[in-house]
């Protein structure tokens, strides 16, 4: 470990790159950076933000100089510590690197491509590509929170639209510690931007480039163009996708931070004109033979298919709706900052032993707004258990409802309904809400609730019994249990909240045995991680990428000590 002169020499270099009010040293100050949302906390020498992609370098060549851990951090808002710090059992300091100074978004190729900076968000992309007509991989869902772009490329997360498949690029441009120990940068962007990291940075920070540099090779991908093909195969045996995925592993997508990237370039979609039904139904089978006929038999595939059961619905209901109604009123752009001074103000209170203040008085003042769910939505709550919210692509509308008139035709089992512009808004709104409830009502429960625990898992394509049922004596621990995910990719996240007094780790791990016994993957998109154990072809992944295992080290519960001893 460095000396306390050692350190403070480090802290000074940051200084002069990046200036004093950008290198954080004081726990206070770190705190909303070496805490993750859900899960992982652990001491930094220093967080530091860079102001431009030449100080991102500079920053991690000192780092790297002075035989630093560093991990890179853009908006984390992961739910497994996989951008934090774990621990305090570090065989070196830890440097982390915020990347939310670097913001930029560069769109090429008449709006068909875009090239991201460490800092940008799904919701800024999002909305840069409304004047070309075109979306992101994701949005909504990592991008309500403020989710980073880059985040989920190195994360392989995955997402809510079925055509998009995970996020994925084969064109990154990143630095990497080679076996020599060695800072080296790795454009392989498309894009001629000289030869010097200087060079290269100082080019793409400021767009100093032709649209002859741009380098379109048809061998190298900016999206993931198997998935449209692989979710169609419902009688496969295996998950349609899940975050280590051998096939889906390359440089930069699912580096899970053991490199540093300083840009990607990925695919942009069509915005198609779309309108959502909303099924209801007591048996499971019905939305099995619903989810077959939209993938086998539908001309193109759905836009989007979200599960919810009807205790995450209520939950969702009840401890999402300041979110719900804050995205509703004021968009996704803000809600980064909300959250930001939330921990803030959790933070000061924390000082005088006071925790979960700020979800108490959120939470109260949420019983006197008005109810914001459509009055069909809540009425399909108290008739069905299972409830479905499919977008579809208009010039397939009319095929749909006629399925599912058929389908209900003579059935008790369930129904459905053609939503509204608004209805169909708002359906996918609670759907995401329903995510972060599990979070304050566990903070507003402290007294009887351990905590969570929160699995994202992916069954096979071909599993007819996708209802998870418990043996009682594990069903006995749990307060409640919210199932809902993204049905038709056979992705699911279920989140227990625990009885006060159970360890949820040791339920986790019980919860892997059920899982393996199923043939179902985990994690399906939130990556592994400080909780979950990188699997050999993930390990074998992280070891190529960072030989000296100088970033993010122990990510999958892998060895935390220099070239992985």
């Amino acid at each position: 470990m460095q000396s306390n002169l050692d350190s403070q020499q480090t802290i000074q270099k940051l200084i002069e790159i990046v200036g004093k009010q950008h290198v954080l040293t004081e726990d206070k100050d770190t705190r909303l950076y070496r805490q993750g949302r859900r899960y992982g906390a652990g001491k930094v020498l220093a967080v530091v933000a860079p102001g431009s992609l030449l100080e991102q370098w500079q920053v991690l060549q000192a780092a790297v100089d002075a035989d630093c851990i560093v991990i890179m951090q853009a908006a984390n808002t992961g739910l497994t510590g996989g951008s934090t710090p774990f621990g305090d059992d570090y065989d070196r300091p830890v440097v982390l690197i915020s990347t939310r100074r670097l913001v930029g978004i560069q769109v090429i190729n008449d709006g068909q491509q875009v090239i991201c900076l460490p800092g940008a968000t799904l919701d800024r992309l999002e909305k840069e590509l409304v004047p070309f007509n075109r979306e992101p991989h994701s949005v909504i869902g990592s991008s309500c929170i403020g989710a980073s772009v880059l985040g989920g490329v190195c994360n392989n997360s995955g997402g809510a639209l079925v055509r998009r498949g995970p996020a994925y690029t084969e064109l990154a441009l990143y630095a990497r510690v080679n076996d020599d120990g060695q800072l080296e940068l790795v454009n392989h962007l498309g894009v001629n931007l000289g030869e010097t990291p200087e060079e290269i940075l100082s080019k793409l920070e400021t767009k100093n480039y032709q649209i002859g540099d741009i380098i379109n090779n048809s061998g190298c991908c900016a999206s993931d163009h198997r998935y449209g093909h692989d979710v169609k195969q419902v009688d496969e045996n295996t998950p349609a996708r899940f975050n280590a995925d051998p096939s889906r592993l390359y440089e930069a997508s699912g580096s899970a931070g053991k490199v540093c990237v300083f840009a990607v370039r990925l695919d942009t979609f069509e915005k198609i004109p779309s309108q959502v039904f909303y099924v209801g139904t007591n048996s499971h089978d019905d939305l099995t033979e619903i989810r077959r006929f939209l993938l086998k038999d539908l001309p193109r595939l759905p836009i989007a298919g979200e599960y919810i059961h009807r205790v995450a619905y209520d939950i969702g209901a009840e401890y999402g709706k300041d979110t719900f109604m804050f995205i509703e009123k004021l968009g996704t752009a803000k809600v980064p900052a909300a959250f930001a001074m939330k921990d803030k103000v959790d933070a000061y209170l924390e000082k005088f032993g006071v925790k979960g203040l700020s979800d108490k008085v959120l939470q109260l003042v949420t019983k006197f707004m008005p109810n914001h769910l459509p009055k069909r939505m809540n009425v399909f709550r108290d008739l069905y258990e299972h409830h479905l919210v499919i977008r579809i692509e208009n010039q397939d509308v009319e095929q749909v409802e006629s399925f599912l008139k058929r389908y209900f035709q003579d059935k008790s089992s369930g129904d459905f309904f053609h939503c509204s512009e608004e209805e169909g808004r708002k359906a996918f709104l609670h759907r995401f809400a329903v995510a972060g409830a599990a979070i304050r009502y566990r903070d507003t429960h402290r007294s009887e609730v351990e905590d969570i625990v929160a699995l994202d898992i992916a069954l096979r394509r071909n599993d007819r019994e996708w209802v998870e049922t418990l043996p009682k004596e594990m069903d006995d621990l749990i307060v409640h249990k919210l199932y809902y995910g993204h049905f038709l990719c056979h992705v699911f996240h279920q989140d227990y909240i625990v009885k006060k007094g159970v360890d949820p780790l040791a339920m986790e791990h019980q919860m892997w045995h059920l899982l393996d016994a199923r043939g179902a993957e985990y994690p399906a998109e939130h990556n592994v991680g400080h909780l979950y154990v990188a699997k050999p072809a993930l390990r074998t992944h992280y070891e190529k990428l960072d030989p000296t295992n100088s970033f993010n080290v122990g990510i999958g519960q892998t060895s935390k000590l220099k070239h992985w001893q």
